[in-house]
Order: structure tokens, then sequence, then C-alpha cells
């Protein structure tokens, strides 16, 4: 067979068409999604912080991008379970994640995960928010320092409540506890739920958890809210001062967010977050947002990606300091 040779020249042509070939099918594919309902796992049941984040993306979803968000909730392993769904499927943007704080933890906290989010992962869309240090009515403290010179006269005999074993809540006051020096019980639970229920009760001193589960019981006097876990004051709770007045360098916002396996072609990343950014952005969303204790995150992609890099360093040094192992 002759020894066919093309021209460098030739060459070089043929290689930039073919190249923008393949970018003018990506830029086509782009343009067509989604042509079909997209669905979104989400890895706690119904009604938490990333379920009902998830819901109010979908509520514009199809308004904006033509199709509907069907979401499945996944509930299981700490949100592994939807994780390893989300990474195992397509990467075609039509099995999108809901996520949060615990995608940070779990790489820590879990030896043998089949995924690593930071390398899988690309978030699109994100809320973050405090958590609120709360007391019982029984605890003579209605400052930070005072909570705090009280744990140490009581070393080990003040109890905190959370909702889990690894969850934001558990590691908020365990960072709380390593950079303050107190020592407490941990108390975990199934959940913030019955969590609030042994605090209202007496049976734990103090907790962190969300503006929404705790805000009626604050009101009612049924329990006290000392500060938040942001670096800042809350804007919807100005008056509640951040723990870092008194401990400085205490830092513990959770966040809530939407992501999709991150070798998706690069066009429908970029539609994907520009189009929850503009969901999010909506002042109906806004308000309600709000009334959550959440507001959005304005970053890039980049910004998202950092944030997570962030949080997975910062919690795998809490973890390794605190010796935590999951349930």
């Amino acid at each position: 067979m002759a020894n066919l040779k093309l021209p460098r020249r030739s060459f070089l042509r043929l290689i930039a068409g073919t190249a923008a070939l393949s970018a003018a099918s990506r830029m086509a594919k782009a343009q067509a999604y989604p042509s079909r309902p997209v669905r979104c796992l989400v890895g706690y049941a119904p009604g938490g912080g990333t379920d009902i984040l998830v819901r109010l993306v979908g509520q514009s979803f199809s308004s904006r991008l033509g199709q509907p968000l069907i979401i499945e909730n996944r509930p299981g392993a700490a949100t592994n379970i939807a994780t390893e769904m989300v990474v195992r499927a397509p990467a075609d943007g039509y099995t999108l994640l809901g996520t949060d704080t615990a995608a940070a933890i779990n790489a820590a906290l879990y030896n043998n995960l089949s995924f690593n989010f930071r390398r899988d992962i690309a978030l699109i869309g994100m809320t973050r928010g405090p958590l609120v240090l709360i007391v019982h009515p029984s605890v003579p403290a209605r400052t930070v320092p005072e909570l705090i010179a009280y744990a140490k006269t009581r070393s080990g005999r003040i109890s905190m409540a959370s909702a889990g074993i690894g969850t934001g809540p558990h590691l908020a006051g365990e960072l709380f506890k390593a950079m303050t020096g107190i020592e407490m019980t941990h108390v975990p639970y199934r959940g913030a739920g019955p969590a609030l229920t042994d605090l209202l009760g007496g049976q734990v001193q103090f907790m962190f958890v969300g503006i929404p589960a705790s805000g009626e019981h604050v009101r009612a006097g049924k329990l006290h809210a000392l500060a938040v876990t942001t670096s800042t004051r809350w804007t919807t709770l100005p008056d509640i001062p951040p723990i870092s007045d008194f401990v400085p360098g205490y830092e513990a916002t959770q966040w809530w967010a939407v992501g999709l396996r991150k070798d998706t072609p690069d066009a429908i990343i970029e539609k994907l977050y520009m189009e929850t950014k503009g969901i999010l952005g909506d002042s109906n969303i806004q308000a309600r947002l709000a009334d959550l204790g959440t507001a959005m995150f304005t970053g890039s992609l980049t910004d998202l990606d950092k944030l997570v890099a962030d949080d997975t360093n910062k919690w795998s040094k809490v973890i390794r300091q605190g010796n935590i192992r999951p349930e």
C-alpha cells in the first residue's frame, strides 16, 4: 500500500476542521439540552434542608429549561448512596445530585468510598447559612463565654446533642470543643428532631442546629440562642452574635447544593450553572431561602470547587483530632 503523506498545512487544516466539528457537536448538544426530563437524586428523606432546596429549584426548572426536574429521595449512608448513583450515571446532565456539607465531611469520615467527591462531582448551585448554638434554660449561660466557663467547671458532665455522628451539627460542636478546650459528652441522635425533643426536656444541655428547626422554640423562650456559626452576624438574626466574636477564627457555615458528574460536557455544566444561578437569584426564591435561614452563594464554578476543597481539608482535621468514626 502506498504511503500517503499529507502536507503539513493540509494536516493542520484537517485537525482544525475536526476540532471545529467536535466543538460544534458539543455546542449543539448543549443547546438541545435538556430534551427530556431531568432527575435529581437527594441523599435524604423528604423535608430536610437539601430536599427543600432541590424542590425550590425544581419549581422554576421546567419554565426555564422546558423539562421537569424529577426529584428522587435516596437516603442512606450519610448521602453516599445517592452520590454513588450519580457518579455511576451517564455524564449527560440528566442525573443531578442534591447534597450538602456532608459531602465534604464524608471524604474524611469514610475510608472506602467508591468515588472521590471533589474529583467526580461539579457543583452548579449552592446556598449557605449558619447553625445556631442553643442551650436549655436550665443552663446558666446566656453568652458564649458564660457557656465555656460553665462547661469548664463541669468537665465532661455537660452534654451536647447532635443530629448524628459525623453530621454538620456534630462537627460544629467538635470544632467548638477543640477551639475552646472544653470537655463534653456527645449524645448523637438520628436526626435533629429527636435531639431537639431531648434538649427541650433537659436531658441534654446544648446543641448546634439549623434556624428553621430552632426558631419557634427560641421565640417561645423554651430554648436560648447564644450564637451563630457563620463568621459574621446573619441577616435574619441580627441580634445574635457569631461565635467568632468570642472564639477568634471559629466558623462552621453549612451549605446545600446541586451538582452533577464533573465529566459532563462543559457547555451543559455552564448552562445548568447559569440557570440555577438565575433560579436562586429570583427575589421570591431568595425570600423563601431567607425564611429557611440560608442564602444564595454567588461564587463561580471555580469558587464552588474551592469551597468544597477547603471544607474537606477543614473537617478532615476535626475528624482526625476528635478520632471520630462513622456509626
